[in-house]
């Protein structure tokens, strides 16, 4: 099997909100995993960080609740869209740079990826309570 076909034949991952009404669907080929601290995302998931898994928007699609969700943010960039009953966030539309990408927060997959966070992003505005405790490398800012 060649790679393009072993692709287009992804492991398909489901998720969703935590009260069940929104439920997605992606494929099992991310971009990228990482742990971000900057404020915004400590504020969205009301934790010491957030980890994000970077996925193509073809790669990924809502199976269940799209009516049933609202977004937070620039509808032509950045925003976030959450569940309308529970108001969990199910993923971050990423336009900016002539590009776009889907934040999916890990902690919504219902099924491991294969992927792991593989490193630390704006610790320079980590929350200063937080230590943290692991090896991977760590950065104050990020860019693609």
């Amino acid at each position: 099997m060649n790679t393009e076909t072993e692709n287009s034949a992804a492991r398909r991952l489901h998720g969703g909100c935590m009260c069940g009404a929104v439920t997605y669907e992606v494929a099992d080929r991310f971009l990228y995993a990482i742990n971000c601290h900057c404020s915004k995302c400590r504020r969205t998931t009301g934790s010491a960080f957030k980890p994000i898994a970077g996925i193509a928007p073809e790669d990924f699609g809502i199976t269940a609740g799209s009516d049933a969700m609202f977004r937070h943010g620039d509808p032509d960039g950045i925003h976030d869209m959450h569940c309308g009953t529970c108001g969990s966030l199910v993923y971050s539309w990423i336009a900016e740079n002539d590009t776009v990408k889907v934040h999916l927060p890990m902690g919504t997959l219902i099924d491991a990826p294969s992927i792991k966070p593989s490193m630390h992003i704006f610790v320079g505005s980590k929350a200063p309570w937080y230590e943290i405790l692991d090896n991977l490398p760590q950065f104050d800012e990020f860019s693609d």
